[in-house]
């Protein structure tokens, strides 16, 4: 029987030559990474009854810890700093040696940066984003801060093999369109259910012709979907760009010719535009045009989900000899340092910077309303991970989930607008 690239990643870390779709597994964990909750689960442990917390990690090599989300203490938050000093010292104590301190970047990107996300591979984040690893080939997934103090003693858990959907991406996306886009799509189109506890495989032309970067944003976005997996094939590309960072051998999977699939969706990008998820859901995604005049105070870019260098390069793209508008504060975020960099030397932090944009250093903030907070009655067009109530400041604020090129187009004009109309 044929297995999908999920079935053959499970079977693989279980030590099985073949698995199907419900069976139960026992899966050895490639890599982990933990943010800012490292200590939330040493203290979970103690609180439990578990005397000293985590005194044992099952290999040291294994484990990234990284400092992201309020990175670094902002706002006078005391609690935050001592936050920050415990897991420092817990990080001494345990003798870990990949630790990213809060001049590192977004755990995600700095996972993908150095060399620990690998093809074939399987890692586990106590975040929902953590389907990004799919874009590389690897099977990554979120879990709990209590399965993950388990993976940190024994190095494996057990998982449900979910069955795998397709998404089959046909055509040539048009100009303006972006990955983002297609996920928009999706979500407004299938739901954000389509993929409840199951793998995604993301093929087709316009697929292959994605940068990774894009590949980055549609895996990262996938959790939306439900997925548990989001998985892309390791082509050239995707090799070229692993060899160069890789911490280990790795080998890559792909899904059999006689794998089965719980059902194949069909995609013509050629029919696709830019497209808006209106507040607070991503179930409800029109066209921009459709909310062509919906004033804007705050425009964001950046996070796990945007806040890569082709992310930064359409942002530079529209803004370039252009202001933003001066009703709106334009927030743009690199999603790591090395990502920073790369911007800069390109010259597209100083065009964003001549726009009146306000580059932010790597880390989670604006996302998640550490900086950038809205006020009630304000609106904002972002393309980050989620436009959920609340989630960026105020509940009475209203959140607009859109692609890099709409957020920056709509930056300028001051209110929401299909990119098209100012490239």
């Amino acid at each position: 029987m044929g297995m999908t690239m999920a079935e053959k990643i499970l079977a693989r870390h279980s030590g099985l030559n073949e698995v199907k779709v419900g069976d139960y597994v026992t899966a050895k964990v490639d890599q982990v990474c933990i943010y800012d909750s490292f200590i939330e689960i040493e203290e979970g442990m103690e609180e439990a009854g578990i005397e000293g917390g985590i005194r044992h990690v099952w290999d040291k090599d294994r484990v990234v810890i990284l400092i992201d989300h309020g990175a670094p203490a902002m706002d006078k938050n005391v609690n935050m700093a001592k936050k920050h000093v415990a897991i420092r010292n817990l990080v001494k104590k345990l003798g870990l040696p990949h630790f990213y301190d809060v001049k590192a970047g977004i755990c995600h990107q700095v996972m993908v940066d150095k060399g620990f996300v690998l093809p074939g591979s399987f890692v586990l984040v106590p975040d929902s984003h953590t389907t990004i690893y799919g874009a590389l080939n690897c099977g990554g997934t979120g879990i709990g801060e209590t399965e993950m103090a388990w993976v940190l003693h024994f190095g494996e858990l057990w998982f449900r093999v979910p069955p795998t959907i397709k998404m089959e991406v046909l055509g040539t996306l048009p100009e303006g369109v972006t990955a983002k886009d297609i996920f928009l799509y999706v979500s407004g189109t299938y739901g954000t259910e389509v993929a409840q506890y199951k793998s995604i495989e993301w093929v087709g032309p316009v697929i292959d012709a994605l940068s990774l970067d894009g590949r980055l944003c549609i895996a990262n976005q996938s959790v939306e979907l439900g997925a548990k997996f989001s998985l892309f094939k390791a082509d050239e590309k995707t090799l070229a760009f692993v060899k160069e960072r890789a911490i280990r051998d790795f080998e890559p999977v792909e899904p059999d010719l006689d794998a089965i699939y719980e059902k194949t969706f069909t995609i013509d990008a050629s029919r696709l535009e830019p497209y808006v998820a209106q507040p607070h859901s991503l179930e409800v995604v029109n066209p921009a045009s459709h909310y062509r005049g919906v004033k804007i105070n705050q425009a964001n870019i950046g996070g796990c989900a945007n806040g890569r260098l082709e992310d930064i390069a359409w942002a530079a793209r529209i803004l370039r000899g252009k202001k933003v508008h001066p009703e709106v504060r334009c927030i743009v975020g690199p999603a790591s340092w090395d990502v920073y960099k790369q911007a800069m030397q390109a010259g597209y932090l100083e065009t964003l910077i001549d726009a009146g944009v306000i580059v932010c250093h790597p880390h989670c903030g604006p996302c998640t309303g550490m900086m950038g907070a809205l006020a009630p009655g304000e609106v904002c067009i972002t393309a980050t991970s989620r436009n959920f109530k609340g989630r960026m400041g105020s509940p009475e604020a209203s959140i607009y989930l859109a692609s890099p090129a709409t957020v920056a187009a709509s930056a300028v004009v001051g209110h929401i607008i299909d990119p098209r109309e100012v490239m």
